[in-house]
């Protein structure tokens, strides 16, 4: 559990500079010259020549930047073009998402393959059963001080008092990140869409006509959390080019930084999405390939409280939506994290108590509750508090003989 809380901790908070670190990476990839751009099409073409591969997805970012495309390779891989957008010349390739691709990954525990969401879940989850636990346990009774840290670190004490206060200083931001996390995952992210859908809470409704599966496109990691899983708008044969379906979503109110997913098949619509930064930012538009006609515009304002509430959750979980204070306290929780992951064995090591080694005053009746309060909300960090229930009284019978 510690491990992947200190995991999570240190890449969530590389990704909060995402824009500075990648500045500081590939400086001599994104200065370009200030001129008007070429064409969607002719730039693209440009690309595929240049990497022998297919432009799937481009990226206009709101700075004075080089554009960035998706390059599906020949072999199946794919990778990020950095392009002048003045002459359509790539400045440099990198793998797909570039460095920063490879923190978002080590953040989700893709890594972990199939089991990736099921871990995140159960790490959320039982982040918030400590940080209730601990501010449950920890409440002042009279002769210890809320914070504060008394005694030298030979102590035991002055770690106990080190890793309460800054549980107790940081606890809600830290659950706060457990909390907007969870919309990511497999079995309650899904759910929660599900609820929030069926309830009318969520995106608003797809055109009719729709193809494949929900989120069945390689687009759908550009768009808001409310329509990832959305069915796609179908449309028809033909292809009207990208600079016209530019044209037809910039007529529609869309801003000057966005990502254009082509058609990756037949009736595939072009899809432009909104850059964003703060959750009113979102704005999803799909045009027909074939007949240029616009077959969804959706905004932030079209969707309901419950996506709104989700939406901007995830935004400040990312240090974007209140500005640069709020990257600050996302950081501090973060640092916050890695200071109670440290303390924690420390603590442990200098005076492991018995039993569930509850302070004077205080019965194991709240705790029990606070934890089967969340292992019913979050289900497989339920399942994962059985499972070390059954372990640790077989293990006790074993030792008992």
């Amino acid at each position: 559990m510690l491990p992947f809380l200190a995991w999570l901790a240190v890449t969530g908070g590389l990704y909060l500079y995402k824009p500075e670190i990648e500045r500081a990476v590939y400086a001599e990839w994104l200065s370009v010259a200030p001129r008007a751009p070429l064409s969607l099409g002719a730039m693209a073409v440009r690309v595929a020549e240049a990497t022998g591969g297919r432009v799937t997805q481009v990226t206009r970012p709101a700075q004075r930047e080089s554009w960035r495309m998706t390059v599906a390779m020949p072999d199946g891989t794919r990778r990020t073009a950095f392009v002048d957008p003045g002459d359509g010349r790539v400045l440099g390739t990198t793998r797909a998402g570039g460095v920063m691709g490879v923190v978002r990954e080590l953040h989700s525990l893709i890594i972990a393959g199939p089991l990736s969401n099921a871990v995140i879940e159960i790490v959320a989850g039982w982040t918030i059963v400590l940080v209730l636990t601990g501010v449950w346990l920890w409440w002042p009774r009279g002769y210890s001080p809320a914070i504060g840290v008394r005694g030298q670190p030979r102590e035991r004490r002055f770690w106990r008092d080190l890793h309460a206060s800054t549980g107790i200083v940081a606890g809600a931001v830290i659950l706060f990140l457990a909390v907007t996390g969870m919309p990511w995952s497999g079995v309650w992210g899904s759910g929660l869409q599900g609820i929030i859908a069926a309830q009318g809470w969520g995106r608003p409704k797809s055109p009719a006509a729709t193809k494949g599966g929900d989120g069945d496109h390689h687009g759908a990691a550009t768009l808001p959390w409310s329509m990832q899983r959305a069915a796609v708008p179908a449309g028809h044969t033909g292809d009207i080019g990208p600079d016209r379906a530019l044209s037809m979503a910039m007529a529609r109110g869309m801003g000057v930084d966005w990502t254009m997913t082509l058609p990756a098949s037949p009736n595939a619509p072009y899809l432009l999405s909104a850059t964003i930064a703060r959750a009113d930012d979102a704005h999803v538009v799909y045009v027909d390939a074939g007949s240029g006609r616009v077959l969804q515009d959706a905004r932030a304002a079209y969707f309901g409280v419950g996506a709104r509430v989700v939406e901007w959750g995830i935004a400040t979980h990312q240090g974007q939506q209140l500005g640069e204070a709020n990257r600050l306290i996302m950081l501090g929780g973060c640092i916050a994290i890695l200071m109670l992951v440290a303390t924690a064995p420390v603590m442990w090591v200098k005076r492991r108590p018995r039993g569930l080694g509850l302070p004077p005053g205080r019965s194991g009746r709240g705790l029990i509750a606070l934890m089967a309060g969340a292992g019913l909300l979050f289900p497989l960090t339920g399942l994962t508090m059985l499972a070390a229930l059954v372990v640790t009284r077989m293990a006790r019978r074993v030792a008992s003989g």
